[in-house]
């Protein structure tokens, strides 16, 4: 196939345009808006590989899950990833065919329910931290704490939530799927969600963990491994900003890599955010040389034509 091979990681949040509609119907009207753009860069000869978020939706899952307890049992973590996969890859699918089918495009969509390995000793297994699914009360929290074995954390005076293992990701188990998909010309939806965490026994078998990886992380790892041309980071703003949120705030056309980090440091940008894909982006740039970027949904045409978006480069 010809054109430039690109992996686009988009937010879980970006299919939930307003929080008191979320609904399936506003998700696919959502996913409809991101699929319209992504169809301009396969118009255009292009091949893509999306990774999507999941976050509200594996929590509204544990929520269901959590009222249906009494007479229903309980879904593992590693299950509520695998759920959004298919759900979220389906609406994204079905949005980019019908993109497609309107455009007379005969490109076509699919999406690969996608483990991604994790060590079992990675420290984060000791130490859960990523805060997941609803608020809580300290008296419910505690309850579910010695009920269901589960860690809990009070979240920034707003209430106590469930925290789990955010593990590293190491690699693609469906790599060579995702490969073949994408180069016969498939937009492919792949490592929904960070992927599903599974690590490997002495046999080399894979068990599911209860955990969530990092999307963007696990993304960077995707797009390392399928050497792709160029990794876009698809957030809710156009351009990363330094001194964000303040008078002197001002928006950065290109870094580098050395920059980054240097801002990074320098705690430009919020941990539970913006640094994660900074990180995930200076990773993908470091090991291949290739061309790293973050913008809206909107912009993500004009910044492969370098008209948009915040580039990092080596």
């Amino acid at each position: 196939m010809q054109g430039k091979l690109i992996v686009i990681a988009i937010g879980g949040n970006s299919l939930i345009e307003d929080p008191k509609k979320v609904t399936v119907d506003a998700q696919y009207r959502a996913a409809e808006k991101t699929a319209h753009h992504i169809a301009d860069i396969i118009e255009s000869g292009n091949r893509v590989v999306i990774v999507h978020g999941n976050g509200p939706q594996v929590g509204y899952i544990l929520l269901r899950s959590e009222y249906a307890r009494k007479i229903l049992h309980a879904v593992p973590l590693d299950s509520c990833v695998a759920d959004t996969q298919g759900a979220i890859g389906y609406q994204l699918q079905k949005a980019l065919d019908n993109e497609f089918i309107e455009r007379g495009m005969p490109n076509r969509a699919a999406t690969v329910v996608t483990q991604v390995e994790v060590s079992a000793s990675d420290p984060s297994f000791g130490n859960p931290t990523k805060p997941i699914g609803s608020f809580m009360t300290e008296e419910d929290a505690l309850e579910h704490q010695k009920n269901f074995g589960w860690a809990v954390k009070e979240d920034a005076g707003r209430g106590w939530r469930r925290v789990v293992p955010s593990p590293k990701p190491i690699s693609i188990i469906e790599l060579d799927t995702i490969r073949f998909l994408s180069d016969s010309g498939a937009a492919v939806i792949a490592a929904g969600g960070g992927g599903i965490p599974v690590v490997r026994d002495e046999k080399g078998a894979l068990w599911g963990k209860e955990a969530v990886i990092d999307k963007d992380l696990a993304a960077a790892i995707l797009a390392k491994s399928l050497n792709a041309d160029a990794f876009i980071i698809s957030t809710a703003v156009e351009k990363v900003c330094l001194d964000y949120n303040k008078p002197t705030e001002r928006a950065i056309d290109t870094m580098t890599v050395k920059e980054a980090r240097k801002y990074s440091e320098e705690g430009q940008f919020a941990p539970g955010s913006m640094l994660p894909k900074i990180q995930a982006l200076v990773d993908y740039v470091e090991s291949t040389g290739n061309l790293g970027m973050i913008t809206d949904p909107e912009h993500i045409p004009g910044a492969l034509k370098g008209e948009a978006g915040t580039k990092i480069v080596r």
